[in-house]
């Protein structure tokens, strides 16, 4: 298997001299490519830390975090800047769709930013936008289009540029129930249909057993890892559950 992202012992403090919290304690982890993986642990765990320095926004105080072999704790800020455009999707919790930009120009805004031909530009966002059945509404402002088919945009926008990995950070935490399932839906098609890679942060044991392996987090440590394999979704769900009881987690708003 291809390896896409590699964590080699990484670890983020925070303070100095006697006080000091350490968010993230010597994680090592890989995702392979095409891998759905999930980020669990309850409040404090270190889980959004983790992913802020997987996604470049903050820097480790050690370790290396190789995403497609690029070292990226090595990387300037205008290096990384660039890397970040280019090798990384983001879902967003509110999607950050623009309002005054089509459906078809919120989805090609990050290939527009990286001065992508025109041609290559319309080319790519007609095939994204098939393979998630939103062509019809490309022309379509976001708020005149419904919340699932903003959800879709929201996909297609990270998926355009053909990223190395795609990170999310409680993509379904503002959402109900139904949009929830919706969103996870497209995820998991994405990751089945067009071997995206995604790594997604989540508290919710729903959300993660859409996902291919859960790793969960205590005090800036990995406390456990488990693997769906053959096991069914309701299965992997309880699995999920049993975890996080035995963590200590928070398991009270499972939708």
């Amino acid at each position: 298997m291809e390896t896409v992202l590699k964590i080699n012992n990484i670890k983020k403090y925070y303070g100095k001299d006697t006080i000091i919290t350490k968010a993230v304690d010597g994680i090592s982890f890989e995702v392979d490519k095409g891998e759905f993986v999930a980020i669990m642990g309850a409040s404090g765990s270190g889980k959004t830390t983790l992913l802020n320095t997987i996604s470049t926004i903050d820097n480790v105080t050690s370790g290396d975090i190789l995403i497609d072999n690029t070292d990226i704790t090595k990387l300037k800020e205008d290096n990384l800047a660039d890397f970040r455009r280019k090798e990384l999707g983001f879902i967003f919790q509110d999607f950050n769709l623009l309002d005054t930009l089509t459906i078809e120009e919120n989805i090609s805004l990050s290939l527009v930013i990286n001065k992508e031909n025109i041609s290559i530009i319309d080319k790519k966002v007609k095939e994204i936008a098939e393979k998630l059945g939103i062509t019809d509404i490309l022309k379509k402002f976001p708020y005149e289009v419904s919340g699932g088919q903003k959800q879709r945009c929201a996909c297609a926008r990270a998926l355009i540029s053909n990223p190395k990995l795609i990170l999310a950070d409680e993509p379904t935490g503002a959402l109900d129930s139904k949009s929830s399932r919706m969103l996870l839906e497209t995820m998991q098609e994405m990751n089945k249909k067009l071997n995206a890679t995604i790594l997604m942060v989540t508290h919710d044991s729903f959300s993660a057993s859409f996902c291919n392996r859960v790793l969960f987090l205590k005090d800036g440590k990995i406390f456990n890892e488990i693997i769906k394999g053959d096991k069914t979704r309701k299965d992997f769900f309880n699995e999920i559950l049993d975890v996080l009881t035995f963590l200590g987690g928070d398991v009270g708003n499972v939708k």
